[in-house]
């Protein structure tokens, strides 16, 4: 399927790694033209795999994200990827303290605010665009997980929709993508969390425990891999789903399923 995106201009977010490296792979296979972003400076890596720009920032500085929107110039897509876990296993939610959450959604709720101001103005001046951001079947289920970020999934979700409703107007769609299981450095820093908190004869490996969970929870009983993912992000962005805004779509083999 022509998704009719060549010479589009798109930034992603968290793009060094996982889901966001992903996507950037899947928008660079429909001819659009990339701006890259993350912390990790490994970005510059994947910016030059798929000639692409690249900026080495934090999403959580507003300052440094108004500067790079600034030099990205007119956008047709943004793909928000970025986001962090607590580093700890948090079920019940009292393995955590108050001081763990700040931090977690620092980034991963004013993250997307801050990308979404930066970009949003410019997108209702040109009256088109489109939003796509990363959230979570956590973010749905109150996983116990890691609270802190099942919380800031929630959040991505139901500011996604404000936006959609906000920026509808103006020719502008904004929906959300949940992941269900999907093999990432952030989902084995869960599974390390976990077993560094498990008594020794009860841990399993990281293949173990993550093969245990998959086969419990999803009906299809296999892994999501980050290209599921960035198939359904890049379609979202294309005008095969111009119909489609504020809503949030699970790639997740059967995990929640709604009606």
């Amino acid at each position: 399927m022509d998704l009719h995106l060549a010479g589009h201009r798109v930034v992603v977010t968290g793009a060094a790694s996982g889901i966001g490296r992903a996507t950037a792979r899947a928008f660079a296979a429909e001819g659009c033209l990339l701006r890259l972003w993350d912390r990790d400076p490994a970005i510059e890596t994947a910016a030059r795999e798929l000639a692409a720009e690249f900026d080495v920032l934090d999403i959580a500085d507003f300052d440094a994200v108004k500067t790079a929107a600034s030099a990205a110039g007119t956008v047709d897509h943004v793909a928000h990827c970025a986001a962090i876990g607590s580093g700890k296993f948090g079920f019940p939610f009292t393995n955590l303290t108050p001081a763990d959450w700040p931090h977690v959604l620092g980034v991963n709720v004013l993250g997307m605010v801050n990308v979404a101001h930066a970009f949003a103005p410019r997108m209702i001046e040109a009256r088109r665009g489109s939003f796509v951001f990363l959230a979570s079947v956590a973010g749905q289920i109150g996983s116990p997980t890691d609270p802190p970020y099942s919380a800031s999934k929630a959040a991505n979700i139901n500011f996604a929709q404000c936006m959609a409703k906000d920026l509808a107007p103006h020719g502008v769609r904004v929906n959300t993508v949940c992941p269900g299981m999907v093999q990432t450095p952030l989902n084995k820093a869960v599974w390390q969390a976990w077993h560094d908190q498990t008594p020794e004869a009860e841990r399993l490996t990281y293949e173990e425990w993550a093969g245990r969970k998959v086969r419990a929870v999803v009906p299809l009983g296999t892994w999501q891999t980050p290209d599921d993912i960035a198939a359904m992000v890049v379609f979202l962005s294309s005008d095969r789903a111009n119909a489609v805004t504020g809503q949030t779509i699970n790639v997740d083999g059967g995990f929640v399923m709604h009606w």
